[in-house]
């Protein structure tokens, strides 16, 4: 026989059990829907309950008004990964507070977004201990930072524990010795943390994609992607992993402090003339062990030395004709037109510049730059002077797309030239774009109206291997001058 009162007792604890399950999000009551995008089992009144915190007043904000109320469960904003969450978004911030490295000093746990200290400790970051048992000298030299300044002169000292002076109470002032003073990040005119354009990381600025300047107040006039491709190097990397990018030029990394003088540069940062010294000394003259020149951080040694430093002598056992001979190759000119020829070997012009290389300087990789240095039209790879095209381009520099989103009409209209000839007679027209004969070489340009057998030739060559014709005019790259580019305005070479 049961007690008496035992129905009461069960009736109560069912009462409950359901009380409780209803303030269960929808995560753990898979049945409030019947299926992907079924109707909510859940009154509107009872949805919008659920997402409410404890003791809110009806027309309260839902989801603490960090999210949106979705049949009793709170999807929270995520416009920043992690900043909010919580079953019903009450938490802010993922991470808690860290000192030295460690979440919540090692001395507490991360609950919502803030350090529970263990006994015994206080803090943000459970960092100061309540009872000490150090004297005042060894506080204050645990408190030093690597100038042996206390805190920085930017906090005080409590147990060898630096506290930070914010008593704004903005925590701009930060760091394990109070070294970071985000203040430094504030734009004078605006009064926003980077001008709010970027984030503040112990008093530096990081700029978003298309500002710069120190707090990031400038705006760059050309898109971040164009800006990474001029910053590009002929290796593939930006500023040559040498520098930094701003605005589609490179700033250097700067080997001598004082800034009188930099062994890095080059437009892409791709010449480190620290490579062209034997025992690298930041004050020493002392290029390619004295038996060369250093250009672009490689050596162009001397006749009779040889070596990336120019450091081994050499005698040569060729004759002057079986040196030419070994350095022509296939071509008709000894290293191609493009580079020196000794015992044999051949050095490519400009050293060090990475485009024109190959046993006998064949390769040239400048022919697959159009006019504004972009390589193979930015559709395609480079390989010994030729473009390889990827997918759904084609072309000589990978200019054209094989699919077209332009009717016929308008891509005949764009091919016109100013005397009303489609691309001149002397091309096809596609996409609107002009696509000159293949079997008529010399013909170029827009519309497919230049002849570019007017570029002068030096040595049977078209500008001399040193540029490009561009409608009848040899248009040199850097270094080479002349109508047909035949002159070299570097250093003279040995």
């Amino acid at each position: 026989m049961r007690p008496a009162g035992f129905g009461n007792f069960l009736l109560l604890v069912s009462s409950l059990l359901f009380a409780g399950l209803s303030a269960v999000p929808q995560s753990f009551s898979p049945s409030l829907r019947r299926g992907p995008g079924a109707a909510c089992r859940l009154s509107r009144a009872e949805s919008e309950r659920r997402c409410r915190a404890p003791g809110q007043p009806p027309g309260g904000a839902l989801c603490h008004g960090r999210g949106r109320c979705d049949c009793g469960v709170c999807i929270c904003h995520v416009s920043e990964p992690g900043v909010y969450f919580g079953p019903l978004c009450e938490c802010h911030e993922w991470m808690c507070e860290t000192y030295d490295g460690s979440t919540c000093a090692g001395h507490g746990v991360c609950d919502c977004g803030k350090c529970r200290c263990d006994g015994g400790w206080s803090g943000d970051a459970c960092q100061y201990p309540k009872t000490c048992d150090l004297t005042k000298k060894q506080s204050n030299q645990m408190c030093k930072n690597s100038q042996d300044i206390i805190c920085s002169n930017a906090g005080t000292c409590h147990c060898g524990r630096c506290k930070c002076d914010n008593s704004d109470g903005n925590g701009l002032i930060y760091g394990k010795f109070c070294e970071c003073d985000d203040r430094e990040c504030i734009d004078d005119e605006t009064e926003e943390i980077c001008g709010g354009h970027g984030k503040c990381y112990c008093g530096n600025c990081y700029c978003q994609a298309g500002w710069h300047g120190d707090k990031c107040e400038f705006q760059c006039d050309i898109t971040p992607w164009e800006s990474k491709q001029r910053c590009t190097s002929p290796d593939g990397r930006v500023c040559s992993n040498r520098g930094i990018c701003v605005c589609g030029e490179c700033s250097c990394h700067d080997v001598d402090p004082t800034g009188d003088w930099g062994d890095i540069h080059g437009d892409t940062c791709e010449c480190d003339e620290r490579d062209c010294k034997a025992v690298y000394d930041r004050y020493s003259d002392d290029f390619c062990s004295g038996h060369g020149q250093c250009n672009c951080g490689r050596c162009d040694c001397k006749v009779g030395w040889y070596g990336k430093k120019c450091e081994h002598p050499r005698s040569c056992p060729l004759s002057a004709e079986e040196s030419i001979k070994k350095c022509q190759g296939s071509s008709a000119l000894p290293c191609s037109g493009r580079g020196k020829c000794e015992c044999g070997e051949c050095t490519c012009y400009p050293p060090g510049g990475g485009k024109v290389y190959g046993k006998t300087c064949e390769c040239d990789d400048r022919r697959c730059e159009d006019l504004d240095g972009v390589v193979c039209g930015g559709h395609g790879t480079c390989s010994c002077g030729r473009c390889v095209c990827g997918r759904g381009w084609f072309g000589e520099l990978c200019q054209h797309p094989r699919k077209c989103n332009l009717t016929e009409e308008q891509s005949r209209s764009l091919c016109e030239s100013a005397d009303g000839v489609l691309c001149s007679g002397k091309g096809s027209c596609h996409c609107g774009k002009c696509v000159c004969s293949a079997e008529e070489w010399y013909v170029s340009g827009e519309f497919c109206s230049c002849d570019d057998r007017e570029c002068d030739k030096h040595d049977g060559l078209i500008c001399t291997g040193n540029g490009i014709c561009s409608c009848g005019n040899c248009e040199c790259w850097d270094g080479w001058n002349g109508n047909a580019c035949e002159i070299w305005l570097g250093t003279e070479y040995p």
